[in-house]
């Protein structure tokens, strides 16, 4: 997503949640009661796949970068892929940024120092990545970025725009004339922006012409899935994913487009979890040297995307934080008298895809249901 907790959204709301009120008893889009594991694959029998990796540049393993803009990126977009990547072991994986110093994380206002920016990436392979990973930014538009991610592609990398990733490469002129998708909320939008684009829906992602694009926040795991897969092998990609927690995963295209929309409950939920600032909180997510940057980025986005909590990673003592596999965490407390009034129990490292599942569960036990749901919402998970 976009910066999603926008003033126009939030103005929105609360324009509408008088007549919300007013609708809400026979509103539709109630909650379901549970939340339900990731789709499983008897559930998305479709056998779409990612074009397999083809060695070039003589390389034993391919060059992936994940790509950042320094003022706001979306964290599970950014850290996720190179985390399932990292896990995988199967490539390369490195964590860029436009600029040096720290990349200001939404909505968990984290911070992550890259491990090298644009430019040192560019002097130590100009001969350019064979994997390029785009995570939706704040400043999609940054000219350094768009001219950054189209350098790349010329070079022969496979682009991939996570969520609203997809509007840097659009801006980039590198979907024109082909077939993409992208997160629900920023369908019309893009459509409107960019209607030399053959706009998909059905599909959590698309592959045409060494560009990738995804729909929303849930995507990003089976989109690195299939990335492994295409890398290599199908046996490794379904080991990977018992091995983070995810047994019995699907990562194929298929995907409920038409059930993301916003209703009259979602707005309601919006305006009345804005308007009640009084009641926000801010909760601590306990942070150490190798925490499980996959199972943190999931917790710690679930609970900053409620309007009700923001998460903040907290850790014993100041300095950064090495995460299981290599990222560098900026902590945003430390513990004693700094840290939050409420801590939240530490990313389970043992099963890191369950954490969506887990923090979901623990929205609706804390907000309640109609609020994990926009949560779900937000994040385009169909297993809510």
């Amino acid at each position: 997503m976009r910066l999603f907790q926008n003033s126009l959204l939030l103005a929105l709301a609360l324009g509408l949640l008088a007549g919300a009120q007013a609708q809400g008893a026979s509103a539709p889009g109630a909650a379901p009661a549970a939340v339900r594991a990731l789709p499983q694959a008897e559930a998305l029998p479709s056998p779409d796949r990612l074009t397999p990796y083809r060695p070039r540049l003589g390389r034993s393993k391919p060059l992936v970068a994940v790509v950042a803009e320094n003022y706001y990126t979306e964290l599970t977009d950014y850290v996720l892929p190179y985390g399932v990547l990292s896990a995988a072991g199967v490539a390369e994986v490195q964590a860029l940024a436009t600029q040096p110093g720290p990349i200001r994380m939404f909505p968990a206002p984290m911070n992550v120092e890259p491990q090298s920016t644009t430019a040192s990436f560019d002097q130590e392979h100009p001969e350019g990545a064979d994997y390029v990973i785009v995570p939706a930014v704040h400043k999609d538009d940054d000219p350094a970025l768009l001219a950054w991610v189209k350098a790349q592609a010329t070079k022969g990398a496979t682009i991939v725009g996570v969520c609203d990733g997809v509007w840097v490469l659009a801006r980039a002129g590198l979907l024109d004339g082909r077939r993409a998708t992208s997160h629900w909320y920023s369908r019309e939008d893009l459509r409107k922006k960019f209607p030399q684009v053959q706009w998909q829906q059905q599909l959590r992602y698309v592959e045409d012409r060494r560009v990738i694009t995804t729909t929303g926040v849930s995507a990003t795991i089976p989109v690195s899935l299939a990335l492994v897969e295409a890398i290599a092998g199908t046996e490794r990609a379904t080991q990977l994913a018992r091995e983070l927690g995810g047994a019995g995963m699907s990562w194929t295209a298929q995907h409920p487009s038409e059930r993301f929309q916003m209703s009259w409950r979602h707005k309601l939920t919006i305006g009345g979890n804005a308007v009640a600032f009084w009641s926000h909180e801010d909760v601590g997510i306990p942070v150490d040297q190798g925490v499980d940057e996959i199972a943190l980025a999931l917790k710690a986005e679930v609970y900053s995307a409620t309007y009700r909590s923001t998460a903040l990673a907290v850790a014993p003592r100041a300095g950064l934080i090495k995460s299981r596999r290599g990222l560098s965490i900026v902590p945003d407390r430390v513990m004693g008298a700094d840290a939050p009034r409420r801590m939240l129990s530490a990313p389970d490292a043992s099963e890191p895809l369950l954490a969506l599942d887990q923090a979901l569960k623990g929205i609706a036990s804390d907000y309640g249901p109609r609020t994990a749901a926009w949560v779900a919402l937000q994040m385009e998970y169909p297993g809510y």
